[in-house]
């Protein structure tokens, strides 16, 4: 996916933000934090997901399925995997 290349330090980036959102809620929990401040510690790692998600949603769909020269068929592949991971990015 050369999009995604195009796009790797950033995304890296927002990765890394996650990863350190994701050692904070385990040092709350490791330390005995209230259970609000836990839950605001994940809703947060949960928004940088999406956001991260949504992302890599808009670069899929710029890429496979409104690129101008693609094939119906291409369009079809593109659209169809997107599918898939929305259904199961929603399970």
């Amino acid at each position: 996916m050369a999009h995604i290349n195009e796009n790797r330090d950033a995304l890296l980036g927002r990765i890394k933000r996650i990863a350190g959102q994701v050692g904070a809620v385990e040092r709350a929990l490791g330390g005995n934090a209230n259970c609000t401040e836990v839950l605001h510690l994940v809703a947060a790692v949960r928004g940088a997901v999406n956001g991260l998600l949504d992302e890599i949603i808009v670069e899929h769909l710029e890429a496979h399925v409104a690129r101008d020269g693609l094939s119906p068929e291409e369009r079809q592949q593109g659209a169809e995997d997107l599918v898939t991971i929305i259904r199961r990015y929603n399970k």
